[in-house]
């Protein structure tokens, strides 16, 4: 009996991307001229190729699901969590989740979840996708990847998994370039910026000590129980509306002098996070140490050639096992 096949690792570059986007059919308000131009720079990107595989097991992805408000005007939407859940109850988000094994590209897992979450119906014509973004690190060691689709049915309604979202709202996107709030700043908030941001310290490469930046948005929902837009959401919808938007840049500093870039930072923990050489082994998956390190901006030092060697040990280790027990069997 054959033993079951590794995964593969997840092709990031693998999606389905429409001709054209039939605007003229679509059932939405009609584009302002700057929506216009946001969809074409949105439809425009490419990721970078990564210069690794992902882990499966380590790997998700979010939807970032636009549509077109009233005035022609790009929206995000945003969920609030469940407060039953485990982890990140309450918070703000945007759908998505781990990748499942059925899922055979990171969109297949950021569409599945949209579903699963929000009833967002898995139509890559009536959702169609714009572009997939070069994935970020989460706090808890998840590679996670966007993935930009544009709504053109505004008549679609929400289905809410109650076991996982509380609540459903919406956000626009050119508000995560600015500093100022894109609604009234209520009473009881005026005290309090639109946006903030502060810096945390981590352990970097060669015995380095590295900063990176956080940012929070106000939904202005606040009062209503609504945590406004922190963290890695916040991060990924900066990067999405400078895409959108450009030329046009935020008018506050995104990250700190000196910081890693977002392929630098995964590259890192790839390299010096144990969980991710587990996820490796256990996947099967060949991983070449050197290329990691590099990317990473580390030292390529005896411990990635004395991991790179450990795989392969194992790996034969595992082989001569099976080839013994079926010797016995025989």
């Amino acid at each position: 009996m054959s033993d079951k096949a590794a995964p593969k690792p997840l092709n990031l570059l693998e999606y389905h991307r429409p001709k054209r986007l039939r605007i003229s059919d679509a059932r939405i308000p009609p584009l302002s001229a700057e929506s216009k131009r946001c969809l074409k720079n949105l439809s425009a990107y490419r990721p970078h190729r990564p210069k690794f595989p992902y882990p499966r097991e380590r790997s998700a992805a979010v939807l970032v699901a636009l549509f077109v408000g009233r005035l022609g005007d790009l929206y995000v939407l945003l969920n609030r969590r469940s407060a039953t859940l485990r982890s990140y109850a309450g918070d703000t988000s945007l759908p998505g989740g781990k990748v499942d094994p059925e899922d055979r590209t990171i969109e297949d897992t950021a569409r599945r979840e949209a579903f699963e979450e929000i009833g967002l119906p898995i139509n890559k014509f009536k959702v169609p996708l714009l572009c997939i973004l070069e994935p970020f690190l989460s706090s808890n060691q998840l590679i996670v990847t966007p993935v930009v689709v544009l709504i053109l049915d505004n008549t679609l309604r929400p289905i809410l998994n109650a076991a996982e979202v509380a609540s459903l709202f919406s956000h626009p996107l050119v508000s995560f370039l600015s500093s100022s709030p894109p609604f009234p700043t209520e009473s009881e908030l005026v005290e309090v910026a639109y946006h903030t941001s502060g810096e945390h310290t981590y352990p970097g490469p060669n015995g380095t000590t590295l900063t990176s930046r956080w940012h929070r948005f106000l939904t202005g929902r606040e009062a209503g129980g609504i945590k406004p837009v922190f963290g890695l959401t916040a991060g990924i919808l900066i990067r999405t509306a400078s895409i959108a938007h450009a030329p046009r840049v935020p008018d506050f500093e995104v990250a700190p002098p000196g910081a890693l870039s977002s392929e630098a930072r995964i590259a890192w923990a790839v390299y010096s996070h144990p969980t991710f050489r587990e996820a490796y082994e256990h996947e099967g998956l060949r991983v070449d140490w050197k290329t990691v390190a590099r990317v990473a901006g580390a030292r390529d030092t005896e411990t990635a050639k004395k991991r790179d060697t450990s795989s392969r040990h194992r790996r034969v280790n595992e082989s001569e096992r099976r080839q013994t027990k079926l010797r016995t069997k025989l």
